[in-house]
């Protein structure tokens, strides 16, 4: 009786949920493996340059704070 009860959801569980969980999963893995896409990788290029020019001005603030208040970084 016990086993009854328990065949019914395990046979519905491998003609419907498996297969479809399978599917996805492997889809899944291949579009990880593939790489990045061309806009992918071009919005990548443009936050690297924002990166740098934001480095670049941080570089010009302190520069800046160096000349005006030598001792700003002992404050912290």
């Amino acid at each position: 009786m016990d086993i009854d009860i328990l065949m019914a959801p395990i046979i519905i569980f491998m003609i419907f949920v498996a297969p479809i969980w399978l599917i996805l999963h492997y889809r899944s893995k291949r579009q990880v493996s593939q790489g990045l896409t061309a806009e992918e990788y071009e919005t990548i290029k443009e936050l690297a340059a924002k990166a740098e020019q934001m480095s670049d001005r941080i570089n010009t603030l302190e520069a800046i704070l160096d000349a005006e208040a030598p001792e700003w970084r002992n404050k912290l």
